[in-house]
């Protein structure tokens, strides 16, 4: 057998790593976004794609077609031919029964809904949130705002909303009332619990006994933890608050009869669903692709802003 000959390691090639203290203690360092990685996330889907396109083109047509639309969706027709006619490419939607267009009162009901919507979303859970964050941390709270959730939620909603209908002459300001009154304490004990159960957590407590500022540690270690039901309730009070309003207008104490909503119009479609069920069917598409739209873009949007699936 031959002898393998001396590896000599060339000097100009290698050399001895030199031991560095200040180094030694750094940690790694990582270029993590928050946000960054939420969209990525989100957006990874084709699914969640074509739905906030949908979403986004339902909103921009009901804000924009009222603007630059010529249609008057109140126009009454003394003709008898415009009354109850058929989708046709004058009128996409029909005619209902005193000859006003369909596909423009369409779209301004879905505009005033959205209005109606958004803001009792940002009342619910805005408040809801403040009065929870107060409630989580405040525990002398507890005795007062234990039994002010019992004494609203143990009414029954449908009876709460039809009689402050009665009580308040019918607006929009009436249907903000009766429904905003009503859902922050229920958003309130919703985030009272999850801060609750957050606050105590060990990296809270980690971060205290390093010396981490309280601001520091509700935006970086709770406000993340419940940003994603933030926005998932505030998705699903859209929808919600459309449907309790059109609720209200089958009942006959919603919107008065001359308001465009999506709630009047189909509950006028109603009326004639037997002879003409395109009055009530057409409008009625737009708010359910509006109700399950919302609903699903807001629960994967609450799972794809929890840091616990971010990688």
């Amino acid at each position: 057998m031959t002898e393998k000959p001396n590896m000599v390691l060339n000097p100009d090639k290698f050399r001895g790593a030199v031991f560095d203290q200040l180094a030694s203690e750094d940690t790694g360092y990582s270029n993590y976004s928050y946000w960054r990685s939420t969209f990525r996330t989100f957006f990874k889907s084709k699914a969640v794609c074509l739905l906030v396109a949908l979403v986004g083109a339902i909103i921009l047509m009901s804000f924009l077609y009222p603007i630059f639309s010529d249609t008057d969706p109140t126009k009454i027709s003394l003709m008898f031919l415009d009354w109850n006619q058929k989708p046709s490419a004058e009128h996409w939607f029909g005619t209902d029964q005193l000859g006003r267009d369909i596909w423009a009162r369409a779209w301004y009901g879905a505009r005033n809904s959205f209005l109606l919507g958004f803001c009792i979303a940002l009342s619910d859970v805005g408040i809801g949130m403040i009065a929870g964050a107060l409630w989580g941390y405040n525990r002398k709270l507890d005795p007062f705002m234990i039994e002010l959730y019992n004494v609203m939620t143990n009414i029954p909603s449908t009876v709460y909303l039809v009689l402050l209908a009665y009580i308040m002459n019918t607006s929009y300001l009436t249907l903000f009332i009766s429904m905003a009154s009503r859902g922050w304490i229920v958003e309130a004990r919703f985030f009272r619990n999850r801060i609750l159960s957050i606050r105590d957590s060990e990296y809270n407590i980690a971060s205290k006994c390093l010396g981490s500022s309280v601001w520091r540690i509700v935006t970086k270690n709770i406000i993340p933890q419940i940003i994603s039901l933030i926005i998932m309730e505030a998705a699903l009070c859209i929808p919600y608050s459309i449907g309790n309003e059109v609720f209200l207008g089958f009942v006959g104490v919603g919107m008065p009869v001359d308001a465009i909503t999506l709630g009047n119009i189909v509950n006028l479609g109603r009326a004639s669903f037997t002879q003409h069920p395109y009055q009530m069917l057409l409008p009625a598409a737009i708010l359910c692709i509006i109700t399950i739209a919302f609903y699903m873009i807001g629960n994967k949007f609450a799972d794809a802003s929890d840091p616990r699936n971010h990688v």
